[in-house]
């Protein structure tokens, strides 16, 4: 880790990453730490800088963003959460788009990653 590393962020990197499943650390040297998001084809959607972020902010907006944290590194991940960030398609309604196919596509609010 960068001697530079903010320490809520450094103590967010080794004692919590380990917790979140489907989270995972990537040290590149000299980058700034970034909260980088991929669809399930590992597609960029977003990034977040963590440098001005407190642990307790960092742990909030990864839970907000639906990944799931278990009491500890080893312990098991239920069944529902093994996608985790990943979310289910809604149920989808009449007034939805349909695409060239027929099938229909639910409408996501913009800031909203279902790929996640």
């Amino acid at each position: 880790l960068s001697r530079l590393l903010c320490p809520q962020v450094k103590a967010f990197i080794t004692q919590d990453i380990p917790l979140y499943h489907n989270l995972e650390m990537k040290h590149l040297p000299g980058a700034d730490p970034e909260l980088v998001l991929l669809s399930h084809r590992y597609e960029e959607l977003e990034r977040i800088p963590l440098s001005d972020m407190t642990r307790e902010e960092i742990n909030q907006l990864v839970q907000e963003l639906g990944f799931y944290r278990k009491e500890t590194p080893d312990a098991p991940v239920p069944k529902e959460f093994q996608f985790a960030p990943a979310r289910p398609l809604p149920t989808l309604l009449p007034h939805q788009a349909l695409t060239t196919d027929g099938k229909t596509l639910p409408k996501h609010d913009e800031g909203e990653h279902p790929d996640l």
